[in-house]
């Protein structure tokens, strides 16, 4: 999973306020242009404005198709992005024109819902998140960004940019079963054209993908939001990140699963 923070800590007060809503257009204005803004324009100071400038970008770009949601490891507080609809690509497609400037590639495992998890008055549990999986499928997270600052931006900022995230090919989905919710022996291999440049077995950060979902699940009806039937939520990265050149082929391979490739 592109991007995850690192423990936030306090920014200086701004001399004026910018809103969620400014801050979304500011990002906007970048995903349209290719112009980079510095991540100070946003004033996020924590993870509750992050998440309210997220939630106002999607309402600017359109819908969420997906959810991505991973954590440094076991035991801390997982973070998490809604993907806008229109970044979700099949295998094979071909990703290229301006918007790919990092063209940062990350081989994950990702589910597909197959019924709603709505807000409601108690929280969900792993059964029960389990239950509206439909099926589990590989994809390639892409990695780009709004920020001219990304690599030394604060985490809040990398939060409220979508956590730096691109677009996601989406490979051959697969009939769900409960182990997939225990990463700790999968087995990832990434290659760029013909060459293996990421082959892990057990190196997901945090290999309970279950309990992330079961988190997610929860953030999101607090938020107002809920998970819907036909989004994927991708769980963060098996191989780490690596930046593929104009024109390279990016091949992803993990156990049990159908390959996928996609192209710059």
């Amino acid at each position: 999973m592109a991007a995850l923070p690192r423990p936030m800590t306090p920014c200086a007060p701004a001399a004026a306020q910018v809103t969620p809503e400014a801050a979304a257009q500011a990002l906007g204005r970048a995903r349209r242009d290719g112009r980079r803004v510095p991540s100070t324009l946003l004033q996020a100071r924590g993870r509750d404005e992050a998440y309210a400038i997220q939630d106002a970008t999607l309402a600017a770009i359109g819908p969420i198709g997906g959810w991505k949601v991973g954590a440094t490891g076991p035991g801390q507080e997982p973070v998490c992005a809604p993907l806008p609809a229109a970044g979700l690509a099949p295998g094979g497609s071909t990703l290229d024109g301006g918007a790919w400037h990092l063209r940062g590639a990350e081989v994950e495992v990702a589910f597909r819902l197959g019924s709603d998890l709505p807000p409601r008055a108690w929280p969900y549990t792993r059964a029960e998140v389990a239950l509206a999986v439909e099926s589990v499928l590989p994809v390639i997270e892409v990695a780009e960004t709004r920020l001219t600052d990304w690599l030394d931006a604060e985490p809040a900022a990398l939060l409220a940019d979508l956590l730096s995230h691109g677009g996601l090919a989406v490979g051959e989905p697969a009939a769900f079963d409960i182990a997939w919710f225990d990463l700790e022996r999968i087995e990832a291999v990434m290659r760029f054209d013909d060459q293996v440049v990421a082959h892990t077995i057990g190196e997901h950060a945090h290999p309970d993908v279950g309990a992330l979902l079961a988190w997610l699940a929860n953030h999101c009806m607090a938020r107002g939001a809920g998970l819907q039937a036909g989004q994927i939520v991708t769980t963060g990265s098996c191989t780490g990140m690596l930046f593929a050149s104009q024109g390279t082929a990016v091949r992803a391979e993990v156990s049990g699963l159908a390959p996928l490739s996609i192209f710059f």
